[in-house]
């Protein structure tokens, strides 16, 4: 079974949500049998790399919150952070474009390590106060992670992984995802935001039992079959 999510480094949601969905998956006897893929998306792509500014500051200056819904916004992700076991820390966050970190992400999927590097990042934007946009950072963070700086140097200072990324963010657009996080399992159910570990649980359960038929058996009790052993008449 494969799971695809669609995320932004700068989301506290997305990281809400991945925390929620892990603990989900974690309870699940097939979770060794589900494939996670995460994927690229821009909450504002429009924000300039080489800039930054605290969080405060742009959800004032940039989405025009009044400082009092600011700060109770703020304490709102911290509390609910602390019950999917996250340590937000808004008051550090840096707030700056996140091309480059989602080209990195891009790599390491390249190495399986997709959901470390996400991981990684959501951490580094969340909680220790990094830039993300910074490539000095991000190096350091791919030699975290076991990956190779030359390559990753290659990958930030170029545009080997640009198709990547914007791949990513057209195939949520044509699909209509216009929020994040978004969940997507095998290609056939959504889930949307960051709903509660029941959820994901319930969803991934009905996925999956229904991903071990190839078929769904839409024809009532009536049917008259035959199979090898013979024909049955239902009266």
């Amino acid at each position: 079974m494969k799971i695809e999510i669609w995320s932004d480094v700068m989301c506290p949601f997305c990281y809400i949500g991945k925390h929620n969905f892990e603990s989900a998956l974690e309870k699940l006897p097939f979770k060794d049998k589900v494939e996670v893929e995460w994927k690229s998306f821009q909450l504002d792509p429009t924000l300039d790399p080489s800039q930054s500014e605290s969080m405060s500051d742009y959800l004032k200056n940039k989405k025009g919150l009044p400082e009092g819904q600011t700060l109770q916004l703020m304490n709102q992700v911290v509390q609910m952070g602390k019950s999917s076991g996250i340590d937000f820390r808004p008051e550090t966050a840096i707030i700056t474009n996140t091309f480059n970190a989602h080209k990195l992400l891009q790599l390491s999927k390249k190495y399986h390590k997709g959901t470390e590097m996400e991981e990684a990042l959501f951490k580094a934007h969340f909680t220790d106060g990094k830039n993300v946009a910074d490539t000095d950072f991000l190096l350091s963070l791919a030699e975290q992670l076991g990956l190779d700086k030359v390559e990753a140097k290659q990958v930030l200072n170029s545009d080997q992984y640009d198709y990547n990324v914007n791949q990513d963010i057209m195939e949520a657009r044509n699909n209509g995802i216009n929020s994040v996080p978004f969940f997507v399992l095998n290609g056939k159910y959504a889930v949307s935001g960051a709903q509660p570990i029941e959820v994901f649980e319930n969803a991934l359960n009905q996925t999956y039992q229904e991903s071990a038929s190839p078929f769904k058996d839409l024809s009532g009790d009536n049917g008259n079959t035959c199979d090898t052993d013979g024909c049955n008449i239902l009266l």
